[in-house]
């Protein structure tokens, strides 16, 4: 054991890395440069920067042999100059600090000489009899130890890189997956999903760890299952509609323009007539009719199927909201949207509707449907309801007026008798 030199202080910690040098194993070597990567591998977890690594790169330059070993003395002597130049120019001012760091790591042992000097007693023959200067026997001692932390660091890095990855496909895939549910108006509170997205993705930081990272992996993997379960139960539904309009009993569609098997899609343009425009007869006017029967239903049906303002409709039915995209109806496609998704949840079959639409025409049939979801406690079958609807419409006997009006009374009325 050794003591400092000067005014430099003993303290336990320079005890303890003397008594750890001490048990050096008889024959136990290492490769310095393989063990200098591993304590640059283990830097984080052994508290030195970057500048003391290139001092201690400086004192390994200084050994003469690749193979570290007690046999063949473990102390360098260097002098402040000779030292400086291989630490790339490092003052000594920042030489004293770093070497200092790596002391205090416990990397290196000082071993002064009575006079603070460093220099080395040689025999005749010219070994080195005793050294005094910098002691590589703690890094030599703690060889294994800084291995094991190497391997650590680099599991860690790997799977930080893993996670990180991970995060990246499960973001993506929940953004796309949302975009997916916007663009086919699949009913939910996607605008709720979609907050929940962004503050998950301002949670990342910049400087990532494991230990920041992986709460936010398991939240935002959760919130994907969530949005498949959602989606898929959307598919199921669609497929079940399918298989039942497949089997349930209709009357067969003498307008061979129309061939409708599966959902109408919600990119159809509107098909209302213009306000000058004459809307065109239904298929089941025969063309032996006389004329002056088709001008009376014509102008029925002009006065009567006039699209009336959404706003109006939303008053009168405002259960329809609900099955909007995100909760809500901004405009006649997300009302036409809502439609669709409620005559599946009616079990209203696309038979049915796509021939309410033509009749009617599309915004006047979503407003019908709002009206049965509306009145839903008081209709047993809301498709057999819609196809005398239709029937009515064709035969210029039904106005979609009268029925929304009657619902924006009942529902003011409600309104007072709450307040």
């Amino acid at each position: 054991m050794t003591t400092p030199f000067g005014r430099r202080a003993m303290s336990l910690g320079m005890l303890v890395n003397q008594q750890l040098a001490e048990t050096i194993e008889p024959g136990f070597t290492r490769n310095k440069w393989k063990l200098f990567r591993a304590v640059c591998e283990a830097r984080p977890l052994l508290g030195v920067t970057d500048r003391a690594l290139t001092v201690l790169d400086a004192l390994l330059t200084f050994y003469p042999d690749d193979e570290i070993t007690e046999a063949r003395g473990l102390v360098v002597f260097p002098s402040n100059a000779q030292l400086s130049l291989r630490a790339r120019g490092m003052t000594a001012a920042t030489l004293r600090r770093h070497l200092a760091i790596l002391i205090e790591a416990g990397l290196i042992l000082r071993k002064d000489s009575p006079n603070g000097k460093r220099y080395a007693r040689r025999s005749r023959a010219g070994e080195i009899r005793e050294a005094f200067g910098f002691s590589l026997a703690p890094l030599l001692a703690r060889a294994t130890e800084i291995e094991s932390l190497a391997a650590q660091v680099v599991a860690d890095r790997e799977l930080l890189r893993i996670t990180r990855d991970r995060l990246t496909v499960c973001r993506r895939d929940v953004a796309k997956l949302i975009a997916a549910a916007f663009d086919e108006a699949v009913p939910g509170d996607w605008a709720t999903i979609l907050d929940m997205f962004r503050a998950l993705v301002g949670r990342i930081p910049r400087v990532a760890t494991i230990k920041t990272l992986a709460p936010i992996l398991d939240e935002m993997e959760m919130l994907r299952s969530e949005i498949i379960n959602l989606l898929e139960i959307r598919v199921k539904t669609q497929k079940i509609d399918g298989r039942e309009s497949q089997i349930e009993r209709h009357k067969q569609n003498s307008n061979l323009n129309y061939h409708f098997e599966s959902e109408p899609r919600l990119e159809i343009t509107r098909v209302a007539p213009l306000p000058n425009e004459p809307k065109p007869l239904s298929g089941r006017v025969g063309a032996n009719q006389s004329s002056e029967r088709g001008s009376r239903n014509d102008g029925v049906a002009r006065g009567s199927l006039q699209s009336f303002p959404l706003g109006l409709v939303l008053q009168a039915c405002p259960q329809i909201a609900d099955y909007g995209p995100g909760g809500r109806i901004d405009n006649w496609r997300d009302l036409m949207a809502a439609a669709v998704v409620v005559r599946t949840m009616l079990g209203v079959s696309p038979t049915a509707y796509e021939q309410a639409c033509v009749a009617m025409g599309r915004e006047n049939a979503a407003t019908v449907i709002a009206c049965i979801l509306e009145r839903g406690g008081h209709i047993n079958s809301a498709g057999g309801y819609l196809c005398d609807l239709t029937r009515r419409t064709e035969r210029g006997e039904f106005a979609v007026g009268p029925m929304l009006m009657a619902l924006a009374r009942a529902g003011v009325h409600g309104r007072r008798l709450a307040g």
